[in-house]
């Protein structure tokens, strides 16, 4: 009862989107169900979001900026964000418009039923995938299928970082990710691992049109690795029942 009069924080890790954003938060005001804030979470000053963000927080209160003293990349600008959100529902959206968030109400009312983590997901009936690097892309839809298909992973999209969490279990489980954006399949493995329940709704994810994405496939893909098969061995040899 208490989280569910909680107001949603979204977080918005960025880098250089100031191409992006105004049409962003023309996307939050259009879509989001109030209550809500907005956690704008930038690396260093110089960003070019950072004057956009300021001159657009003048006439809406719901929004703020944090500036991320963790160390530089998504992971720890995402980390900062958590930090900065505390408790309640927080979701996790990219600056460049390719996450729906016609699909936040769901994802909410999922979330208030009991669901700890809520995976929008490309890969399951009735999600879709538009644009995007073709390796990339195989890469991620396969790591989502097998996770499960083998374990019973819950979610078939094991990499999407848009996602809704609650704070509070986020800053319990310790995000030990430090750069990339491997840190959704941290959080959800280890809440698999772990029994809390996660809830899955399809989305349809597409492609920046403007700006530079940060996403740096073969520096991360150990990452992910070792995010992966944490949740095959935890499925085996740990995992607590679910509740």
């Amino acid at each position: 009862m208490e989280q569910a009069a909680t107001p949603l924080s979204v977080i918005v890790p960025v880098y250089n989107e100031d191409e992006n954003f105004p049409r962003l938060i023309d996307a939050i005001d259009q879509r989001l169900p109030q209550p809500f804030r907005v956690l704008v979470v930038y690396d260093f000053d110089e960003d070019t979001t950072v004057p956009v963000a300021r001159e657009l927080a003048t006439t809406r209160p719901y929004l703020s900026l944090v500036k991320n003293e963790l160390g530089r990349g998504p992971a720890n600008a995402i980390r900062a964000g958590f930090q900065a959100a505390d408790n309640g529902p927080a979701l996790v959206i990219m600056a460049d418009l390719s996450d729906d968030l016609n699909d936040v109400a769901p994802m909410l009312e999922l979330y208030h039923s009991g669901c700890r983590i809520v995976c929008a997901s490309r890969y399951m009936q009735g999600g879709r995938q538009l644009g995007g690097p073709l390796l990339k892309r195989t890469l991620s839809r396969l790591a989502g299928l097998s996770l499960y298909y083998l374990v019973g992973f819950p979610t078939h999209d094991a990499t999407n970082n848009f996602r809704l969490y609650d704070a509070a279990l986020v800053n319990e489980l310790q995000i030990e990710s430090e750069q990339g954006f491997e840190i959704a399949l941290e959080l959800t493995a280890k809440a698999f691992v772990r029994g809390e329940k996660i809830g899955e709704i399809p989305t349809t994810w597409k492609d920046r049109d403007a700006g530079e994405s940060r996403f740096q496939l073969f520096r991360w893909l150990p990452k992910y690795f070792r995010w992966y098969r944490y949740a095959l061995i935890g499925r085996w040899f740990g995992r607590k029942k679910q509740r």
